[in-house]
Parts: C-alpha cells; sequence; structure tokens
C-alpha cells in the first residue's frame, strides 16, 4: 500500500494526508457519493509531500465547483466565516441571525450589572418555550490556524461568575447560562476547563454532536460570504449594509438593489442561494 503524504495545516502542525476524511468532507457538504470519491481520488493521486491544507481544499473546491455552485459554497463554509471580518461584529449579528432562526429572541452588545462591575455582553438571548437566557462571549478570527485558547475560557468564566454573583434581592439575574462562541476551533486545554468549569463552548467543530457547522446546516443559515457568485467587494458592501446571511437576499431580493447588478446576475445570485437552501 502506497504512503500517504504528510500535509502541512493552517496552525502549522503536519498530519498525513486522509482521503477518507476529505471525502466525508466532501458528501456532508451536499455532494453525491460517486461524486466525492471521483474528486478524493483525484486529489490523492496527485496531492505532494508537505502541501498544505489550503491547496488540498482550494483543489477541492474547484473540482467541486465544476458539478454545482451550491454544493461548492456549502463546502466553503468554514472559510465564509472568515471573511465576515475583519471585526467581530458581523459574526456578531451573524450569530444573532442563526439564534434567531432557531426560535431564540437575541440582543447584542448588552449591558449587564455584575456583583462588582458592569460588563457588555456580545450576545445575549432568551427563548420562550425553553424559559432560559443565555449570554454569550463571541471571539471571531480571520486566521483559519487561530484557536480560542485556556487564557479566553478563564476570561470568559471570570465575567459570567461575576454577572451571576449579583443580589437577585436588588436587581435581576436574567442569565442561566454562559457560552463562549467562536467561529474557528479551541484548544484542548480551552475544551477540558470549560467542561470542568461549566462553561458551554460553541465552535466549528465543537460539540461534536451540535457544533457550529451541524447549526447552521440544520437552520439553513449562512453567511452572505458563502456565495460564490459575489464578488468580495460586493459582498463587503451587503455586510456593510446589514445583510449577513443568504436567506436574507432569497426572502427580499430587493436588497440586491443597492449592488446595481444585471438582471441576469441576478438571476444567477439568486439561483445559487436557492440551491444552497435546498441542501
Amino acid at each position: 500500500m502506497t504512503k500517504l503524504p504528510s500535509i502541512i495545516k493552517a496552525d502549522g502542525s503536519k498530519e498525513v494526508f486522509d482521503p477518507v476524511r476529505l471525502s466525508t468532507s466532501l458528501q456532508r457538504s451536499g455532494a453525491g457519493e460517486h461524486t466525492a470519491t471521483r474528486i478524493t481520488e483525484a486529489i490523492t493521486n496527485t496531492v505532494a509531500q508537505g502541501v498544505s491544507s489550503k491547496d488540498v481544499y482550494s483543489r477541492a473546491f474547484a473540482l467541486l465547483r465544476k458539478e454545482g455552485r451550491p454544493i461548492a459554497a456549502r463546502y466553503a463554509l468554514r472559510r465564509a466565516l472568515l471573511e465576515l471580518g475583519p471585526t467581530g461584529h458581523p459574526f456578531e449579528d451573524f450569530i444573532s441571525h442563526l439564534y434567531r432562526a432557531e426560535g431564540w429572541q437575541v440582543e447584542t452588545r448588552k449591558i449587564m450589572q455584575g456583583k462588582c462591575v458592569m460588563h457588555e455582553i456580545d450576545f445575549y438571548a432568551s427563548h420562550p418555550e425553553q424559559k432560559t437566557h443565555i449570554a454569550a462571549e463571541l471571539k471571531y478570527h480571520n486566521d483559519p490556524g487561530y484557536k480560542t485558547d485556556l487564557k479566553v475560557a478563564l476570561y470568559v468564566k471570570s465575567r459570567f461568575d461575576d454577572i451571576f454573583s449579583c443580589d437577585p434581592s436588588t436587581r435581576i439575574c436574567p442569565i442561566d447560562r454562559g457560552l463562549l462562541v467562536t467561529n474557528t476551533k479551541f484548544t484542548s486545554e480551552a475544551i477540558a476547563y470549560a467542561e470542568c468549569a461549566g462553561v458551554e463552548l460553541l465552535g466549528w467543530g465543537y460539540p461534536t454532536d451540535n457544533n457550529l457547522f451541524m447549526r447552521m446546516s440544520r437552520a439553513k443559515v449562512y453567511p452572505i460570504t458563502t456565495l460564490t457568485e459575489l464578488s468580495r467587494a460586493e459582498k463587503n458592501l451587503l455586510i456593510e449594509q446589514g445583510v449577513i446571511a443568504v436567506d436574507e437576499i432569497v426572502h427580499n431580493r430587493r436588497v440586491l438593489d443597492m449592488l446595481r447588478l444585471s438582471p441576469e446576475r441576478v438571476g444567477e445570485i439568486l439561483s445559487e442561494a436557492d440551491g444552497l437552501l435546498a441542501l
């Protein structure tokens, strides 16, 4: 059996190229088994020792795009989240949009009183049916190799502890759960501490049974940067005007008027958007 080459991950570490993992990722994005197998074989037969994981992704994306833009767009979801920056506010708005789609009532950048000091909470949500309130600290990164680490988890836990410790006899303490959210990954130390200390985490691949990718896919909520028919400048303009998710242009195509596009291009963009939401 031919030895598989090592590739360089975004964080600089090395790992053996895994064809099964690539095929699974392609099928998870909506590619059929035959298509995923064909693309995986094409890449496996040509991948070189020491190539970057970004190069593997780019080749897979290019081949998948020939099969269909909506599938390629969904395959590129993690990269699309990285394009929401450079500031963290669009990511906060996107997570708010996701939670609203799941039935939550959401406020962003809310000021709350703790036992000792006031805190600005990135994200505050309540659910009428679940009768629960959550506060979340959101950490956005536009570097795919950056992981939210232990010191961030410690900082977030200390903030939540101060809020949880407020005196209910003198003021309301409307938080039942604290959450740390990131668009990338967590270090193993951050996960171990959070699990021990009772801080909930939500990231690209964590928790394994209900992570950010799974929740976006289930709710059909994807960042506007997912669409391959839009240029980078067009995506930026939409974000600046508060259009943060694909379903927003499907539900109200007039938001695309600001881009001054031809009817043909509008049709192409909406076709990709409809196809993505139909996966």
